[in-house]
């Protein structure tokens, strides 16, 4: 599971010589390499367990770590890897509601919450868009129109529109109109906009509407289910009322169809428009 960013992780690997016994190693070194392409390397110690050495490390920087652990006499290596979480990653629900909703009882589910609370924030916003607000910076190849069109909507709030080639033309936020349902955006003077425009703005939704909040419960809690099938030969809650009888297109099996009706309240039955 993703460490938290700040975090101290411990690394362990095992030394086997060619025949397989753990040994202790003459030398032992680890390498870590980070997100942005510089190492780090801590110090390893043996265990008191031989052939098995940890090493410690503080967490820096979010994102996917490499880890290499080299040992001599008898030559050996081990690659290996972690994440780390961004500083405030997107969360849909809060770990108490997440406990609340599966009943989980021990601090050891966690980890395993916080992972399904993001992947669970990510089935949400396939459908709806944003809701947790972030920032979003894109790239807009205009070239003498009237408007743009943002990418992740409900839009919040302009940031900056700023030119990306030298001698473009920037443009002020005061100066531009928003509408955050669609993502339009147009000059107040009714003037044409001209690109390519690197466009930096806040996108989610301040107030969650209830039904986006339920069908978040309801696929943290699907999903919930799914893990604890392992060792079952099948998935967990398969015939209540969780399971999905028809694939959603876009996310097969991974949202029941009720969590979807949520999500689209305002849409009609078929045969009813």
């Amino acid at each position: 599971m993703p460490f938290e960013l700040g975090a101290t992780v411990r690394l362990t690997a095992e030394c086997r010589d060619p025949g397989g016994t753990l040994t202790t190693a003459a030398t032992a070194a680890v390498t870590i390499t980070l997100p942005d392409g510089t190492t780090a390397q801590p110090e390893p110690t043996e265990t008191g367990t031989t052939g098995t050495y940890q090493a410690d490390y503080p967490t820096a920087a979010s994102g996917r770590h490499t880890v290499r652990w080299v040992w001599t006499g008898p030559a050996a290596a081990y690659t290996d890897m972690f994440d780390v979480r961004e500083e405030a990653p997107p969360a849909i629900l809060s770990l108490a509601d997440a406990r609340n909703q599966v009943k989980a009882r021990t601090p050891q589910d966690d980890d395993d919450l916080r992972f399904w609370i993001g992947a669970t924030t990510k089935a949400v916003e396939y459908f709806v868009g944003p809701v947790v607000v972030r920032t979003v910076t894109e790239l807009h190849s205009v070239g003498r129109v009237g408007a743009l069109a943002l990418r992740r909507v409900p839009a919040l709030t302009l940031t900056s529109v700023t030119a990306v080639l030298s001698g473009g033309t920037s443009y002020q936020v005061a100066d531009l109109d928003l509408d955050g349902a669609t993502g339009i955006v147009r000059l107040l003077s009714g003037g044409d906009l001209y690109g390519p425009l690197r466009v930096t703005y806040a996108a989610g939704r301040h107030i969650v509407d209830e039904s986006i909040t339920a069908a978040a419960r309801i696929i943290l809690q699907h999903l919930w289910r799914t893990r604890l099938a392992q060792g079952r030969g099948g998935l967990a809650g398969g015939g209540d009322d969780f399971s999905v009888t028809e694939p959603i297109p876009g996310l097969g099996y991974a949202v029941p169809n009720r969590a979807v009706q949520l999500l689209n309240p305002d849409q009609l039955p078929p045969g009813m428009a």
